[in-house]
């Protein structure tokens, strides 16, 4: 049976502005694509299609069959459709340093072309192994959503994620990184093991599931997120997880080694990172740690 989860909904912004759709036909994926566009052309933003499986062509046709003026608005500068792969990781791995930055700099351009916002859908296949960098991308998703989708109040992306391509814990992974959550369709994914989301209002995730050498990709992705934060404190909510082992712990707490003058605060850890602690004193001085 077909399943369309959408993450995140389109209403008021800030606060849902940062989206995901995770589909296992086309159909069901046109439902988000077409609802997700419309302010563009209502209030004359600017928009980004990132095609990896769909045809351009076919994204025009799709949005012309549904009334919008998707031909003029390409034309005047206001709709682009491109490669997924000329947006995500043009000149080689994908970089969430280079990614943040694009998005600062797409910003000022639409601003300066008059357009009253920016919004970007992305097809993400290119995700699953095989694409150098794709492991980073739990590292960007946090950041993104809190360095711009928090911080600014015209940008809005949805990321549409393909369940005929990609693994459903992946997706699960990846889609519990949007915030919010609503379903379309029948069906709805499992909660990811472990989840990582971002934390509402500051920097920071909370990590919670039992944490093991079979999930550690998800920890390096976490970890590397926690030290590329640009803010003076970080927060690490650390209160749900049921077991962190002594490898996830170690990788956990070096995050804390954090830029000169930053700060890591862990919120309710388990036993093993305060045991760590005691283990490495050198390692004391960089994370707080909190009770709950």
């Amino acid at each position: 049976m077909p399943r369309t989860v959408v993450a995140g909904s389109s209403g008021t912004r800030p606060g849902d502005n940062h989206l995901s759709a995770v589909f296992s036909d086309d159909a069901t994926r046109n439902a988000p694509v077409v609802r997700f566009p419309r302010p563009s052309f209502e209030q004359r933003e600017r928009m980004g299609y990132f095609v990896e499986s769909t045809p351009p062509e076919a994204v025009l046709h799709m949005l012309e069959e549904h009334g919008f003026d998707a031909t003029g608005a390409r034309e005047r500068g206001q709709l682009s459709v491109v490669a997924a792969r000329d947006a995500y990781f043009p000149d080689g791995p994908f970089d969430p340093d280079r990614m943040v930055e694009q998005w600062h700099r797409s910003l000022r351009e639409a601003e300066r072309a008059g357009f009253g916002g920016l919004r970007a859908i992305g097809e993400m296949p290119w995700c699953g192994p095989g694409v150098p960098g794709s492991e980073r991308l739990l590292e960007y998703e946090p950041r993104v959503h809190h360095e711009i989708f928090e911080r600014l109040p015209s940008p809005a992306a949805l990321c549409l994620y393909d369940l005929r391509l990609i693994p459903d814990a992946e997706v699960a992974l990846l889609a519990g990184v949007h915030p919010g959550h609503r379903r379309l369709g029948n069906e709805e994914l499992g909660p990811p093991t472990p989840r990582v989301a971002p934390l509402p209002d500051r920097a920071g995730l909370v990590l919670d599931g039992e944490v093991n050498q079979a999930v550690r990709h998800v920890v390096t992705g976490a970890a590397a997120a926690l030290t590329r934060f640009g803010d003076d404190v970080v927060e690490l909510d650390l209160s749900e997880p049921r077991y962190i082992d002594l490898d996830g712990a170690v990788r956990l707490v070096a995050a804390a080694t954090r830029e000169p003058g930053s700060r890591l605060v862990v919120v309710g850890p388990p036993p093993s990172p305060p045991r760590l602690l005691e283990v490495f004193p050198e390692l004391s001085a960089a994370p707080e740690v909190v009770s709950r």
